[in-house]
């Protein structure tokens, strides 16, 4: 897998007029070469793959970085790069504009000497973009991993259980099933907070007759999930049922219309426009969704501003919301992939308003 991948690199490299491309960057170095662990560089140019990392790693990257030159680098890593591009007789290095910063750009001129750095952005995101079946595979079993935590924490919500308390179930849940931990900060917001969009779990007691709304997600295998579901506790009046049917309602309108071929901008729309129609448009301020992969936001967006054509092998989230400030929220989230024909939706807990005792 990883040489294919570095095969589609070196199309891009041929099209930018790169000689070489120096990849830093944790998940950049991962998907390229396969290699997880915590230091290394990958340096590839158009015919040979180099992955440089400590001593520490001597067992493991021959294992994982199948196909590629291991090269054990002393204090200044960018030495042994300088070396073999001398020896492969290279006087250029493309690197990752969007992932160094100033003071290693310095440091990495003064050590290059006469090698010329050119920057580049964003070429093995590029790649990335498209997922291929093995990343596919892992990510429905991210999803499936971020379903059965949803329907196991359901048995434990309920009044006088604080939000953090249920996020640490949540979370050892999700490890205790085979993820490596989960995919960002868990939201558990209760009451009022579940009207903050990224409401992170706090120490308040949930309470009678409010919603509880969950966002989390398993990383698991180098992937993330990331799933929303909005549930009420005790009886829900008349506002927390006009709200929770909305956003359902513009949740599975996208679901049923996004395609192929739209841009995210028009993905957005399929959400934006039923939210808006029932004049809440102004209180669902985030995007109808984002990428989905290594990171837990990846290209492309779904929002009022993205042009990206949605195109197969594409995995987003779907997750429109409505946040009423003193009140209460709800976001409704799944993750899809773009199909030749439609979508395929990864993740599958139940969506009918959910009520506990």
């Amino acid at each position: 897998m990883p040489n294919e991948r570095v095969k589609r690199l070196r199309q891009l490299m041929e099209e930018h007029r790169f000689e070489a491309i120096l990849i830093g960057s944790e998940y950049n170095r991962r998907y390229i070469s396969g290699f997880t662990g915590s230091s290394g560089m990958v340096l590839i140019t158009l015919d040979k793959s180099y992955l440089l990392t400590d001593f520490r790693y001597r067992t493991q990257a021959p294992q994982q970085a199948v196909g590629f030159q291991i090269v054990e680098h002393g204090a200044n890593p960018l030495a042994e790069v300088r070396d073999i591009l001398l020896e492969d007789k290279l006087s250029k290095l493309a690197f990752e504009q969007d992932h160094v910063v100033y003071s290693e750009f310095t440091a990495w001129t003064k050590t290059l000497g006469g090698i010329v750095l050119e920057p580049a952005s964003g070429l093995v995101e590029q790649l990335r973009y498209i997922k291929d079946e093995a990343e596919l595979q892992i990510m429905q079993e991210a999803a499936d991993l971020a379903d059965s935590t949803f329907s196991h924490i359901l048995k434990l919500i309920r009044p006088g259980v604080r939000e953090t308390d249920i996020a640490l179930e949540m979370e050892v849940y999700m490890r205790s099933h085979g993820a490596t931990s989960s995919s960002f900060d868990t939201i558990v917001a209760s009451g009022e907070r579940s009207a903050l969009p990224h409401g992170v779990a706090s120490e308040r007691i949930i309470g009678n007759n409010e919603f509880v709304k969950l966002d989390f997600g398993a990383y698991y295998n180098g992937y993330c999930s990331d799933l929303t579901r909005t549930v009420v506790v005790g009886t829900p009046t008349e506002k927390h049922l006009e709200i929770y049917n909305i956003v359902l309602e513009a949740q599975l309108h996208a679901l049923e219309h996004i395609k192929p071929g739209m841009t995210g901008r028009e993905a957005d729309a399929l959400t934006r426009d039923i939210i808006t129609k029932y004049g809440y448009g102004d209180l669902f301020g985030h995007g109808t969704g984002h990428g989905l992969g290594m990171e837990i936001h990846e290209a492309p967006r779904l929002s009022k501003l993205s042009e990206t054509i949605l195109t197969p092998g594409m995995t987003v989230t779907v997750e429109p919301g409505i946040y009423v400030p003193g009140f209460g929220g709800v976001r409704i989230e799944d993750d899809i992939v773009i199909t030749e024909t439609g979508i395929k939706i990864l993740t599958s807990s139940p969506k009918d308003l959910i009520t506990l005792g």
